[in-house]
C-alpha cells in the first residue's frame, strides 16, 4: 500500500457516519416530547382537582349538604341527654334550616333551580353518603353510650366544613345577594361552633 492510499484509508476511517432521522431522533427532540406531555398532564390534573364547579353547582352541592346535616340533626336530636347540648342542636338545626331555604330561594330565582329527585343527580348523591356515614357515626355512638360526645364532636366538624364552603363561595361570586346571605350563615355557625367544640359531660 503506497503513502497516498494509506492516506486515503486513515482519512476515511475518521471521518464521522453520518446519522440518519436528524432532529427527530435527537435527545433535545425527546426532551421537548417529554415536556409537552408533562404539562398536558400537569393542566388535565390541575382541573380534576380543581372540580370546576360552577357557582351554581357548589351552591346546590352546600344546599344539599346542610340539608344533610338538619336530617341527622332531626333523628339523633332527641336522644341527645345534655339540655345545653340539645339547646345547641336546635339552634344549629334552625339555622341550617334557614340557610337551606335562602339558598334554594337565591338558586330558584337567579338559576331556575329545581329541588326534585331526578336534578343534579351526582351532587345529590355526594351529600346523601356524606349524610349515611355521618348517622352511621352517631347509631354506633348512640349503642355504645357515648351519644353526647361524639355528638358534640361531630357537629362541631360539620359546622366548620360547612363554613370553609360558605367562605369559599363568597370569596368567589360577585352576586351580592349571595354573598349576604352566606355572610349571615357564616356569622351564626361562627357564634355556635364554641358550644359543639367546647362541650365536656362533666361541665
Amino acid at each position: 500500500m503506497d503513502g497516498q492510499n494509506y492516506l486515503n484509508k486513515i482519512s476515511q476511517e475518521a471521518r464521522p457516519v453520518k446519522k440518519s432521522g436528524g432532529f427527530m431522533k435527537s435527545p433535545l427532540f425527546f426532551g421537548l416530547i417529554g415536556a409537552v406531555v408533562a404539562m398536558i398532564l400537569i393542566i388535565v390534573i390541575g382541573s380534576s382537582l380543581g372540580g370546576g364547579e360552577t357557582i351554581n353547582e357548589q351552591s346546590i352541592s352546600l344546599k344539599y349538604y346542610i340539608d344533610g346535616v338538619t336530617e341527622v340533626i332531626d333523628e339523633y336530636q332527641d336522644y341527645v341527654k345534655s339540655p345545653k347540648l340539645r339547646s345547641s342542636s336546635a339552634s344549629l338545626g334552625s339555622i341550617l334550616s334557614n340557610t337551606s331555604k335562602d339558598l334554594t330561594n337565591f338558586l330558584t330565582d337567579t338559576y331556575g333551580f329545581k329541588d326534585d329527585s331526578k336534578s343534579y343527580p351526582k351532587l345529590r348523591e355526594t351529600a346523601e353518603l356524606s349524610r349515611d356515614a355521618l348517622m352511621d357515626d352517631l347509631f354506633n355512638a348512640k349503642i355504645g353510650g357515648t351519644l353526647d360526645r361524639i355528638y358534640a364532636h361531630k357537629m362541631a366538624y360539620e359546622i366548620e366544613l360547612i363554613m370553609e364552603e360558605e367562605s369559599d363561595i363568597y370569596d368567589k361570586t360577585p352576586n351580592e345577594t349571595l354573598k349576604s346571605l352566606l355572610e349571615t350563615s357564616y356569622n351564626s355557625l361562627e357564634n355556635l361552633y364554641k358550644d359543639f367544640d367546647d362541650f365536656s359531660e362533666s361541665k
